[in-house]
This record gives C-alpha cells, structure tokens and sequence, in this order.
C-alpha cells in the first residue's frame, strides 16, 4: 500500500497542473508503473483536450511493457463517449492488467461504471489510494456534479478595526481602495485564474470601476458575474468592454451584446439560489464572490459558501463600510509581509461548518 500511495500522491501532482485549464471536467493525473518504475506519465491539460490516461498511456515508449504494468488514476477512468472516447475501453485495448484508482467519479453517467467495465475484462482494480485528498484537489468538481452548484469562495480584505471600504464622497472618482498589500493582491489574481467565475454587486461596480481580469498573474480570466438590478453601472466601465465573457442579472430584459449576456432574474429571497442554478447550466463549477459587503453577508447567512479568505490589514478606516460577519472553522491562519508595502497582512481561510 505504500507503493500505490506513493504513485499515487504523483498522480495528485501531475492532476493539479490541469487547475484553471480543465473545468468543468475534474483535474486528473495518471502513471503507469512498470517493475517500481515510472515508464509513463500525463494529465488532463485542456478541457475537450485529451485525457489523463490517453496521455499517460501514449508516454510510453515501449507498449509491450504495458501487459505487464499498473497505471495510477487519481479519478475513475471514464465509460461514456463525450468529448474524447472512454478511458476504461483505452486501458482494456492496451493490456493494462492492474489498474489502482483514488475516488470514483461522482459523474452519474461514470460513477462505478468505469470500474465495472474494468472488472468485466478481467482487470484487477484497487479503489480508496489517497481517496480525501484527490476528492478535496477535485472538490469544486465534486460539488458542481452533487449538489448542482458552484464551489463557492469568498474574499475579502477589511481594516484592522473592521471595515472593507473607506466612507466614500459624492463626486469622488470610482476607484479601489486600497487596503491588500502587493503580495495579498498577487495571491487574490492567482485564485482568480483558478476559478470558472467572479462576482461582485452593484455598488462595488459603481464604486471601484473593477475589471476582475487576471492581471497579476498568468492564466485565463474568469468569467465575470455582475448584479445590477436596476442597470446603474455605466456602460462606459471596464465590466462592459466586451474583452471577457460577462453576465448580468438584471431585473431588466435579456439582452446578449458581444461577450455582455444579461440575464433576467428576480431580485427577490430566492436570488441567490436562482443565480446558482444559472451559473450551474452554463457549467460554471466554482465562483469567487468579491463584494460588497451586502452581497457577501447574503451568501453567509444563507450558508451558500464552501470557503472564505479573509485579509486583514494592519490599517484603520475608523469609518466606512463595515465588513461581513462570519463563522466557520478557520483552517489557516498566517501573516504575508510585503517588503513593498507598510502593513502586515493576515490573512484567514475559513471553511463552512
């Protein structure tokens, strides 16, 4: 067993290369192991792209070897046609005799089904290796498949006397206001090229004349998800300059303009559960929620949230807007020091209890 757990926390590895490139479908690694050596080895790169094993299996140089290997899944093969033919048939047509695999899909039209076809051709299939931590790299996708919605994060960054925006002056130019320090701002873009989408509200729109685009950081931009119930943002803002796919939900009418899609939602109790269902469809499997202050406190107390990072900055507003209040599990907790900036940053992963 420990043979398999060390082949298969590579597995781990190689899978989580594929985050931010692959979703909606799930980040997977694969190795194949030839007398206690790796011979072979691949990831999911692309979404619509070729599989962890199609790429494992096409590593190996010499395929007579492969009558006489394991190949390490972090997640159960797939048995279905979608975008690339199934896994399961491609182990079976090579000869693979053993075959071990983290967690199984939770995909209705894979779950169990990869391993069935497996077993039915005689191969040997070991189930369970590392399953929590292939389940938590994959844990967006476990959720969009189980509960038919976004991985949800929050973020947000206050003042050390609680506030995540300063008291803002009719006429004052939209701009942010600074409270993350240059590395804490880094870390926010990194999550931002991890995830399918972000959100913000109204006023953070009109007040801070946002981009949400990847820019301290390589990688693709999210989608970006906006609530504007009555259509007060200005069209001449960066959020409508049609460079990233863009949705809107309006009580006004739906309207799709370039990469600008707005869509017609009530603004009542049921809101966010609406949204979610929407952003489910359109295969959008996690969402960061960036502000403001009401829309994050909605999410709270409705319990629609899986994990919150919250910076907390070694400055004072002494008035302003107050930030969200949470409880949870705080599973970290640590200080960024930017040798840029004049603050401490801690910052606070919570997750849901």
């Amino acid at each position: 067993m420990f043979t398999d757990d060390k082949y298969m926390k590579r597995c781990l590895q190689l899978a989580s290369c594929g985050k931010g490139y692959v979703a909606p479908n799930p980040m997977v690694g694969a190795v194949v192991v030839h007398n206690n050596k790796i011979i072979g080895e691949g990831y999911h790169r692309q979404y619509g792209k070729a599989h962890a094993e199609v790429n494992a299996i096409n590593a190996v140089e010499d395929k007579s070897l492969l009558k006489e290997s394991t190949i390490y899944v972090s997640l159960e093969p797939c048995s279905h046609y979608g975008k690339t033919p199934p896994c399961s048939q491609l182990i079976i047509d090579s000869g693979i005799p053993r075959v071990v695999i983290a967690t199984l899909d939770p995909y209705h039209k894979v779950s169990g089904r990869g391993v069935k076809m497996l077993e039915e051709a005689g191969i040997e299939v070991v189930i369970g290796v590392l399953e929590k931590e292939a389940q938590y790299l994959n844990r967006a996708f476990f959720v969009s498949q189980t509960q038919n919605r976004p991985y949800i994060y929050l973020k947000w960054a206050q003042t050390k006397d609680g506030f995540i925006d300063k008291k803002r002056e009719d006429g004052v130019v939209a701009e942010p206001t600074p409270i993350s320090n240059n590395l804490t701002k880094t870390l926010v873009h990194k999550l931002r090229s991890e995830v399918s989408a972000i959100m913000i509200a109204t006023n953070t729109a009109v007040n801070d004349n946002p981009s949400l685009t990847t820019r301290l950081w390589f990688g693709k931009n999210p989608e970006r998800i906006v609530l504007d119930r009555t259509g007060r943002i200005p069209r001449n803002y960066h959020l409508f300059d049609n460079k990233v796919n863009t949705i809107v939900f309006t009580e006004g009418s739906e309207i799709v303009h370039d990469k600008t899609n707005f869509v017609h939602v009530l603004f009542d109790r049921d809101l966010i559960p609406s949204v979610l269902k929407e952003l489910n469809k359109r295969k959008i499997d996690s969402l960061l929620v960036e502000g403001g202050a009401s829309l994050l406190q909605s999410f709270i107390d409705s319990g629609a949230w899986d994990e919150a990072y919250v910076e907390v900055a070694d400055k004072r507003f002494v008035e302003g807007t107050k930030a969200p209040n949470i409880q949870g599990e705080i599973v970290d907790d640590r200080k960024i020091i930017d040798s840029h900036a004049i603050h401490l940053m801690n910052t606070q992963n919570y997750k849901i209890l």
